[in-house]
């Protein structure tokens, strides 16, 4: 009967914290939990709840790892062993106390105070689980970081995180037949390579940084190619490259996201993935969202205006990237594996040199001027800020980006 069990699974009511407690308690290993027979009996500092000084002494309240709280003890500060737990905690600590308006650290905090330090630290906790299931779930180099110094705002709840489109109900993607025959796609293209196919010029340098004006289509090399995988006319299909973080803005604006890396102009950054629907649907979910303050629309109208992306419940870390009226990032169409020119890839691409630690952002009314067909545009609110809008409904709807050049109204 055993043996028919082993595929076997059931729903666990039990919190991540409450599981290891009871793992331990009954003496059971779980390497997805972290006990281990090495460390069954060991008590590892999850995180602080308290500060108390005396003369002669520092004590924090400690949360032991595995633990329930009612496990909770005062500890002298000599015999912990946290030194990046501790300082995390007086950098919370502080934040709190100049928002009280007060300067020094008292010799015991009060319970309004403690009582939001263990919320940071619980929330800290939750968005690091969120951050280790984004980067188990991406399948791109570029590894993604997750901060909110500013709130206790926790992972956003019925989103889920995907690489690729997801195609949506009665609709059908139509795969590439035909590949090119290069050897050197770039310096000896047969036929004009993939983009001669359909008579355009190859989008990229040597670097791999584009050269097209914004509006035009990339064709880039797909699987029937006989080309390598470091062809450089393959560029959106690598995936993203760089480490990113999302980050919870100080301005109202939700979540963001930040490159924690230098990136050169006209690079590649990220695809605008979700849920590729019909417009008829995104006009129905579109009253929804309408009424819900938020949306994350964005028209596919390469040739046509018959399919939306929708990626407000499924979606990559695009899904966070706020609006600037002076944005870094800029949108273009690009063609892999799939030949309907209905679905084009949305990729974004950098718009000049973008240092480390600056904020990553594109005009959710972007104007494209046309070079062969319609621009692509985005049918979307200022949902990061929570604040209803339908460009159909024509409501004006303030915009917050803080550049220099802001238009006022997003729509």
């Amino acid at each position: 009967m055993a043996e028919n069990l082993k595929d076997c699974s059931v729903p666990w009511k039990m919190s991540w914290d409450e599981l290891e407690a009871l793992c331990r308690r009954e003496r059971l290993y779980c390497q997805q939990l972290g006990v281990k027979r090495a460390n069954v009996n060991e008590f590892d500092v999850e995180f602080l709840c308290d500060y108390k000084r005396t003369k002669e002494e520092e004590f924090y309240l400690v949360k032991w790892k595995g633990y329930p709280e009612s496990d909770n003890t005062w500890e002298p500060k000599r015999n912990l062993k946290c030194p990046k737990l501790m300082k995390q905690f007086h950098f919370d600590l502080d934040q709190e106390l100049r928002r009280h308006k007060r300067r020094c650290t008292p010799k015991k905090l009060d319970k309004e105070v403690a009582s939001f330090l263990v919320q940071k630290a619980k929330v800290r906790k939750h968005l690091q689980r969120w951050e280790a299931h984004l980067n188990q779930t991406r399948n791109q180099p570029g590894r993604i970081y997750v901060m909110n110094e500013v709130d206790l705002e926790g992972p956003p709840k019925n989103f889920t995180y995907i690489n690729n489109y997801k195609v949506g109900q009665g609709i059908v993607l139509d795969e590439m037949a035909v590949g090119c025959e290069c050897k050197n796609c770039l310096e000896e293209p047969i036929n004009g390579c993939c983009p001669g196919a359909s008579l355009h010029r190859m989008a990229y340098n040597d670097r791999g940084q584009v050269r097209v004006r914004p509006g035009q289509p990339i064709y880039e090399c797909n699987s029937q190619c006989s080309c390598s995988p470091d062809c450089p006319n393959r560029v959106v299909q690598k995936g993203i490259q760089f480490d990113l973080c999302i980050f919870k803005t100080e301005n109202g604006r939700g979540w963001g996201v930040r490159t924690l890396q230098h990136i050169k102009k006209n690079t590649f950054i990220m695809e605008y993935v979700g849920e590729i629907i019909t417009t008829d649907e995104a006009e129905r979910r579109g009253h929804v969202y309408d009424r819900q303050g938020s949306t994350y629309l964005f028209d596919l109208d390469y040739v046509e205006d018959v399919y939306t992306v929708d990626a407000a419940h499924q979606g990559n870390i695009s899904h966070f990237v706020n609006h600037s009226c002076n944005p870094n990032l800029q949108v273009f169409n690009v063609f892999i594996d799939n030949i309907d020119e209905r679905l084009p890839r949305i990729a974004l691409f950098s718009t000049r040199a973008i240092r480390a630690g600056e904020e990553l952002t594109f005009d959710y009314k972007m104007q494209i001027d046309p070079v062969d067909t319609e621009s692509t545009k985005m049918d979307s609110s200022f949902s990061v800020a929570g604040l209803p809008s339908s460009p159909k409904k024509r409501i004006r709807v303030e915009c917050r980006c803080g550049s220099d050049s802001c238009r006022k109204y997003l729509f």
